[in-house]
């Protein structure tokens, strides 16, 4: 048993950084024309994602990722992922641009369908396992897609909808009812076949990536074939960085795997853990629900090196694995994405784990997951901070009220310029101009500082927003839910501090006059609009309307600061 290497230096991975996008041709930068605007970018890119399909082959007999009694190499992910882009194209005519969901839970098929929408030339939309019937049908119809891959519980859901949407649903699996093809049909049709020729452009669309916001229903973030390779390729740079930092060694090893943790269907899952580790061959083992011992057991009989998750997973692995008194020496680094980590769990973290480093990095739906990264030393001395931006074309910067630009250490709102960020929302040209200026910074809506040495903190949100471990809930979603029911006069949702998960949803609800409601009545009545965890965990009974401004706004910070110190909170 060892403690943690001692690793490179900052400033050491920095000087390889230089040199290698210096003298590296794949990671040469200069000056592209990224959606009319002129830009930083990698100038030698691939064009789209499918490079990362002839990556990961050259692993092709490494194993690629474990799930319960499944174990697929690398040669069988890519090989199945072909078969099911010719399936698509052969059986349910799929060209270029055609809008394919799917909906399921994390799964080695998941992995594949996601693989062979893109090699079909398709537009894949992930939509979120948990969502209820309601949500599902919003989102179908606001994306268009005629086609569905989708899991049993996620398909049963989705059976309303099939006929007036004309939906074509494809099963995952047994048990898939009203589907009219099935996964193993797809890879039983396009076995055996090459992969198909395509010309797919840096422009062209990949992915439609619901997100929460602060406007109600989630917007659809249309992302790119090169904002997301641009997105792998920043990653990639950060590895090669460490790697030859490192006197050319793997620094987490020759054999790495990472426990998946996180749900595939966000950009933290699929761009950050599932693509990239096409690039390295790292093993993937996915959980098919989070259970904190489950965790430790598979980190163990799996040697993992690796953990992705929300700062609550992290959290919960760190107390089961003290109280069995073991330090999963295979661990070597933590990360966490989806919300901010307290600093009290990074130094718990280096206690338990002496052998492993944390992490923590910060980006969004809209930017393809990339925007700041903070690791190692680093993070030990700053782990308030959510690092620095992701090297070598991604720009933060923090902005006054008045559009310019805050100094050290003053709060504003962060803005993030890079080749990565989304087209804009699907349907939405409003809320995309709201968001991206016409020279394309993406204003996040978060508030944050960034220090001398670069280091960006996240500090508020301008967003009304609440942040469930790692979820992110549209406070104005659920206040409208709310007010469907015939006796809640108005509603206002805010966020509950919570140890373990960040935030809980609460809200101040104002009745009828003489109606009686219980809690339970509510999420009984709430169940077939909201999925459970967009559902209030606290209730406050008001008896007099909600407090709001000069603007007939409601007055959010009087009334978080009013309930939040009553001190009544279960």
């Amino acid at each position: 048993m060892t403690d943690r290497k001692p690793g490179p230096s900052r400033e050491q991975v920095d000087k390889v950084i230089e040199f290698i996008v210096a003298n590296e041709p794949l990671f040469a930068v200069g000056e592209i024309e990224n959606f009319g605007v002129r830009q930083r970018g990698y100038v030698n890119a691939p064009p789209d994602l499918r490079f990362l399909m002839a990556a990961a082959m050259e692993h092709k007999d490494k194993p690629a990722v474990v799930f319960e009694d499944q174990r697929w190499t690398y040669g069988e992910l890519i090989g199945k992922a072909v078969a099911v882009a010719n399936g698509l194209v052969e059986r349910h005519g799929v060209t270029p641009g055609t809008r394919v969901v799917l909906a399921m839970r994390n799964c080695p098929e998941w992995m594949a369908c996601f693989l062979g929408i893109i090699a079909a030339g398709g537009v894949v939309v992930p939509m979120n396992g948990w969502w209820t019937s309601e949500e599902i049908g919003y989102g179908l119809r606001d994306c268009g897609a005629k086609l569905v891959i989708a899991g049993s519980r996620q398909a049963e859901r989705m059976l309303p909808h099939l006929k007036p949407l004309d939906l074509t649903l494809i099963g995952v699996r047994e048990g898939v009812e009203g589907c009219s093809d099935s996964f193993d049909g797809l890879v039983a049709a396009g076995a055996g076949k090459p992969a198909l020729e395509l010309a797919i452009k840096p422009d062209d669309d990949f992915a439609i990536f619901y997100t929460s916001g602060s406007t109600g229903a989630p917007k659809g973030a249309v992302l790119s074939h090169g904002g997301a390779v641009t997105a792998i390729m920043s990653y990639a740079l950060i590895g090669a960085g460490m790697k030859h930092a490192n006197g050319g060694e793997e620094f987490f090893g020759e054999t790495p795997g990472v426990l998946v943790a996180v749900p595939l269907f966000h950009c933290t899952g699929s761009h950050a853990v599932f693509m990239t580790s096409l690039l390295s061959g790292r093993k993937m083992v996915l959980m098919r629900k989070w259970d904190a011992g489950d965790a430790v057991d598979l980190i163990e009989r799996e040697q993992l090196t690796n953990m992705v998750g929300v700062p609550t997973m992290s959290h919960e692995v760190t107390l089961e694995a003290e109280r069995r008194g073991t330090r999963l020496d295979s661990l070597m680094d933590m990360g966490s994405g989806g919300a901010k980590r307290p600093a009290a769990h990074v130094e718990r973290l280096a206690k338990v784990f002496p052998q492993a480093w944390s992490s923590s990095g910060y980006g969004l739906t809209e930017t393809n997951a990339l925007g700041a990264y903070n690791n190692m030393a680093d993070y030990q001395a700053k782990p308030n901070s959510c690092g620095r931006a992701v090297p070598a074309v991604t720009e933060i910067k923090i902005v006054r009220e008045d559009g310019s630009t805050a100094p050290t250490g003053e709060a504003g709102e962060v803005w993030i310029k890079s080749p990565c960020l989304f087209k804009g929302y699907l349907n939405q040209p409003e809320a995309t101009a709201a968001v991206l200026t016409e020279d394309r910074w993406f204003k996040t809506g978060d508030v944050g500082v960034l220090d001398e040495d670069g280091f960006l903190s996240i500090v508020d949100r301008l967003k009304d927003m609440v942040i469930r471990g790692g979820e992110n809930i549209s406070c104005l979603e659920v206040e409208g839910a709310l007010a469907a029911h015939p006796d809640i006069v108005e509603a206002a949702v805010i966020g509950i501090p919570d140890e373990r998960l960040g935030e809980r949803v609460g809200a101040a609800i104002l009745l009828r006059e003489g109606a009686v409601l219980h809690n339970d009545e509510i999420d009984e009545f709430l169940k077939p609009h909201l999925a459970a965890f967009k559902r209030p965990a606290h209730y406050w009974r008001l008896d007099a309307p909600l407090p709001r401004g000069g603007t007939g706004k409601v007055d959010k910070p009087g009334l978080r600061k009013q309930l939040l110190t009553d001190g009544d909170i279960d």
